[in-house]
């Protein structure tokens, strides 16, 4: 299983919840996050003058099976992607294990939905 950890802009998170979506990702988490960036350039927006040391970004944490992770990756970049600095990242890492709360099932198993018994 992998781990896709994904920070994008508040401003795409409709376009890859779609995206993700169309690529049969079915559940994923997200908060918002902060985070200081290289570029300090101040911006104005609606008449308002902002610095860009400090970012406003989403984090979205998807689990997937091996096979499902390409295609996760691929509908991030290709729905939150703008060509300005602050896109954002992508993150993959190996999980080890997962397990239902619920059920004590463990491994891939636990990716899906399932009916409540």
């Amino acid at each position: 299983m992998k781990k896709i950890e994904a920070i994008i802009r508040k401003t795409k998170f409709e376009e890859v919840k779609e995206a993700l979506l169309e690529a049969d990702i079915e559940w994923f988490s997200y908060t918002e996050v902060r985070g200081v960036g290289k570029a300090r350039q101040d911006r104005i927006y609606r008449g308002v003058l902002y610095g860009t040391d400090v970012i406003e970004r989403l984090m979205l944490t998807i689990v997937v099976r091996n096979q499902n992770a390409e295609k996760t990756v691929k509908a991030i970049l290709s729905s939150a992607r703008t060509g300005e600095v602050g896109d954002g990242r992508i993150f993959v890492s190996d999980v080890i294990d997962s397990f239902s709360i619920r059920t004590g099932d463990s491994g891939e198993t636990t990716l899906f939905t399932t009916d409540a018994k």
